[in-house]
């Protein structure tokens, strides 16, 4: 039978406060996401603004005292105001007077601009516009050419099932019942859009593509279109032996029609991706001062915060008068210190697991990558006294600026292997050391998983056949007969 009953139990459980959420959420940005939460963060909340130069031009106080004075943030029915904040008898008028006085031209009906000079606005020529994606590109195509609306039906459909490669993902059946028309329209149709630009476009295949774009370049070479038109598999493979026997011709003329082959854009709609190169912008700069490697944090372009007086002001004037008004400030100006302190605890977090790392790493900075070592999360966070979880945030989308270059931090971060004597080593490094085997290989012998084994076996580094075989591969690296094969035709034509 059930029953109602009331229950006192006690339980443990987490609970995240808003300031531990917040310092949460803005460990994993990067600087210029950062600037964005600032900005987010200035426009909702009016007791944080930045810090600008005073008249004199030295920098305003408060942006560098925010660890002192977001400490702590204050409970609920705390006076959250200091002795210092309280205007002296008068002050607050002399105040108020100047700050009304300070907006008095908005008010005014014969407004004037307040700037001094007058900027001048950016020239047409350096306004950034959205770049035309495929399909934008082979619709605008497609109405110059097609006019009867069962052939712009056609093209549409077509157009609109082509992927960011640029081929077509539907048959010319499913494309001809859709747009309602007969298989030699689809055909005749999609044959015109293959010779828009990109040319291959619209294809169905690899195969197809490659012709097109031959046709397009007028070239009629029989062997060559019968390489493309048979024998991709081969190709792929690097087979060059079995394809000259195949054709019937010499090795040494196959590396002529592959050559023609590799000039032509197996990824037609790549010409036009939306991709972009993606700058970085380095959140930690290494030095080297003397003997002593230094860590700082790249806070270049990040915004100063302070507390702003006018409104703490306002908070201590509303709490004798107006309970609502204090209420809301009241919890602005704790949320503004919660902001501060979880922006304190971003810098000295990263600054901690980058201080650590570089420590670590110090011979890597120095000697290069045969000396990096293997290092784990749970080994930072364990030192640092920090969850493995806050790590993980700390190093996601960091990079780091030294006199090595630019890394990401994930890059010091991976297994290690045991050399002869007992000593850990760095995966890193094993697949540096497999790189310049095969670097540095007789190109007519090359050597096999089984060989780079044995040498990396000779230089203390002992790792299963497989294991090489999985470091290739992820070097992007080809098997030791594909390498042969490839040196083969390169070796016939020199």
């Amino acid at each position: 039978m059930l029953k109602q009953r009331l229950d006192q139990r006690q339980i443990q459980k987490l609970i995240l406060a808003p300031a531990l959420q917040q310092a949460i959420k803005l460990l994993p940005l990067t600087n210029l996401e950062v600037v964005e939460v600032i900005n987010e963060e200035l426009a909702e909340n009016p007791m944080l603004e930045l810090e600008e130069e005073t008249d004199d031009g030295a920098s305003a106080p408060a942006a560098n005292e925010k660890e002192g004075a977001a400490e702590t943030a204050p409970a609920e029915g705390e006076n959250v105001l200091e002795a210092g904040d309280v205007p002296a008898e008068g002050e607050g008028d002399a105040e108020r007077d100047e700050f009304e006085a300070y907006f008095a031209q908005f008010f005014d009906d014969g407004f004037n601009s307040y700037s001094p000079e007058r900027k001048e606005a950016p020239s047409l020529e350096n306004t950034l516009s959205r770049s035309p994606s495929l399909w934008d590109h082979l619709n605008w195509q497609a109405n110059l050419t097609f006019f009867e609306p069962l052939d712009k039906a056609v093209a549409e459909v077509v157009i609109g099932n082509i992927n960011e490669d640029g081929f077509l993902t539907q048959s010319e059946e499913e494309v001809a019942q859709a747009a309602g028309a007969d298989i030699e329209r689809v055909r005749r149709v999609r044959d015109q859009i293959k010779m828009f630009d990109p040319v291959g476009a619209a294809s169905l295949d690899l195969k197809e593509a490659l012709l097109a774009q031959m046709d397009d370049l007028g070239l009629t070479d029989d062997i060559t279109r019968t390489i493309v038109s048979n024998h991709l598999a081969l190709l792929e493979k690097s087979d060059y032996p079995l394809l000259a026997k195949t054709l019937g011709i010499p090795l040494n003329e196959i590396r002529v029609h592959i050559e023609v082959i590799k000039r032509l854009d197996p990824a037609p709609g790549r010409k036009y991706s939306q991709d972009r190169t993606t700058y970085v912008v380095p959140d930690i700069v290494v030095n080297k001062e003397g003997e002593e490697w230094q860590v700082s944090l790249s806070n270049e372009g990040l915004p100063r915060l302070r507390l702003n007086t006018y409104y703490r002001r306002l908070l201590h004037q509303a709490s004798r008068s107006n309970q609502e008004a204090y209420r809301f400030l009241r919890d602005k100006l704790k949320k503004a210190l919660w902001f501060l302190r979880s922006l304190d605890q971003r810098d000295r977090t990263i600054s901690r697991v980058a201080r650590y790392i570089v420590d670590k790493q110090k011979d890597f900075f120095e000697k290069g990558i045969d000396y990096i070592r293997p290092m784990t999360l749970m080994e930072i966070a364990q030192e640092i006294g920090v969850h493995e979880s806050t790590v993980g945030r700390v190093v996601a989308n960091k990079h780091l600026v030294s006199p090595e270059g630019v890394f990401p931090l994930k890059y010091f971060f991976h297994k290690s292997l045991s050399g002869d004597m007992g000593e850990e080593i760095s995966s890193l490094m094993v697949k540096d050391r497999i790189r310049k085997l095969v670097e540095n290989e007789d190109r007519e012998r090359p050597l096999s998983d089984q060989e780079i084994e044995e040498l990396l076996a000779k230089q203390g580094l002992r790792i299963a056949r497989r294991t090489v075989a999985k470091y290739r591969q992820q070097l992007n690296l080809a098997p030791s007969h594909i390498r042969k094969r490839k040196s083969m035709v390169e070796g016939n034509n020199t």
